[in-house]
């Protein structure tokens, strides 16, 4: 039996979007998670669309990402693609997007695709386009339809959850449901939403997960002990 030894904090944090969206969040906020995402060493940092510009270190690697019809997805369409469009020009490399949650509850997953199709024409490739589905909120049924839909649409990625909806966030359930739907198509899963822990962290990647939406970095990544000498 083969053994897959878990990733260790410093590969995790490589597939961390190192995320600042609460309404009160300031410039200095933003700038502040910057330095700490440089000093951690995560993929990106995720901040509302309002906060770009985001001022990054000459020589940087860090990724921008935006989100789009955050929180609540119940934007109009018209909407949604102004706001890709305008992160886009204001420097995000990556959109975070929000479809209608209602829609997939009805079984509308014509219209999913549509909403999610219109902000990949307003944030083409390069771009990376990421599908929140709040699965949370989702049953086993509407998380394959909602994920359909994002590969339909020609997304990069379905993500769980935005962290903000009161039914949760990420589980391994959801993650490994995402991952069996959309890898044979070259989607990837993000996992977001209540991942705290590096032991988390690890389950969401075993589950299929090759990117994690986390605000708490630096309490995930200083696991000390065992956690950093094993990954485990």
């Amino acid at each position: 039996m083969t053994i897959v030894t878990p990733p260790n904090t410093a590969q995790v944090a490589k597939m961390i979007d190192h995320t600042l969206l609460k309404p009160e969040a300031t410039a200095a906020d933003v700038e502040a998670l910057v330095a700490e995402a440089v000093e951690l060493g995560t993929y990106s940092v995720c901040v509302s669309p309002s906060m770009l510009p985001v001022g990054l270190p000459a020589g940087s690697e860090l990724k921008v990402a935006a989100v789009c019809g955050f929180p609540s997805g119940k934007h109009s369409t018209e909407i949604k693609t102004a706001e890709a469009a305008g992160a886009v020009r204001n420097g995000a490399d990556e959109i975070d997007m929000v479809i209608d949650i209602g829609a997939a509850k009805e079984g509308a997953f014509d219209r999913v695709e549509a909403d999610i199709a219109a902000v990949r024409t307003a944030a083409p490739a390069p771009t990376v386009l990421k599908v929140i589905i709040e699965s949370a909120a989702l049953t086993d049924e509407e998380i394959v339809g909602a994920c359909r839909a994002a590969v339909a649409a020609g997304a990069d990625f379905v993500k769980t959850s935005t962290g903000f909806h009161p039914t949760g966030g990420a589980t391994v359930h959801a993650v490994e449901l995402m991952s069996r739907t959309v890898r044979d198509a070259g989607l990837a899963v993000k996992a977001s939403g209540g991942v705290r822990t590096l032991k988390q962290a690890q389950s969401m990647i075993a589950a299929g997960a090759t990117r994690l939406g986390v605000s708490g970095s630096r309490a995930l990544l200083s696991a000390s002990g065992p956690d950093v000498a094993s990954g485990y």
